[in-house]
């Protein structure tokens, strides 16, 4: 039985649920581990290596490779553990975020301190009147 998922019409958004914590069980336990120094080490002297050791699909291995964080979103990263990766490449969070949105570090950071994104377009699919509509949460039928 497929559960109602009102959520997943955000744009550019994936929540971090159930199954996106199933799917993603072996790359956030592979991020985890870089809490440790000396495996921090060792992933940094052979990253392939390293991650031939876990259990993760070789697209999430790719992903960790390319340091694409949005994709390791999409194959199951939560964005806390994947923070374990930017760390150890020296990286803030605030950089990594910014690389997620492609904007440089000061672009992201000035347009967190005015205030975010605007929430214009970024409510739900079908806010500014394409074809797929917003999922009505279930007791509403206005608007």
């Amino acid at each position: 039985m497929s559960i109602d998922k009102p959520y997943t019409d955000i744009p550019g958004t994936t929540i971090f649920d159930t199954d996106q914590s199933r799917k993603g069980y072996w790359l956030n336990q592979f991020c985890m581990s870089l809490m440790r120094a000396e495996n921090r080490e060792r992933f940094k002297a052979d990253e392939r290596a390293y991650l031939d050791q876990w259990n993760m699909t070789e697209a999430q291995k790719q992903a960790v490779l390319d340091r694409d964080l949005n994709r390791c979103i999409e194959l199951g990263g939560n964005i806390y553990f994947l923070a374990k990766i930017g760390a150890t490449d020296g990286r803030s969070f605030q950089q990594m975020a910014g690389s997620m949105t492609g904007m440089s570090e000061a672009e992201y950071r000035d347009m967190m301190l005015n205030g975010g994104r605007s929430v214009e377009g970024n409510r739900f699919l079908g806010e500014d009147g394409d074809a797929q509509a917003h999922h009505q949460p279930q007791g509403r039928r206005d608007a």
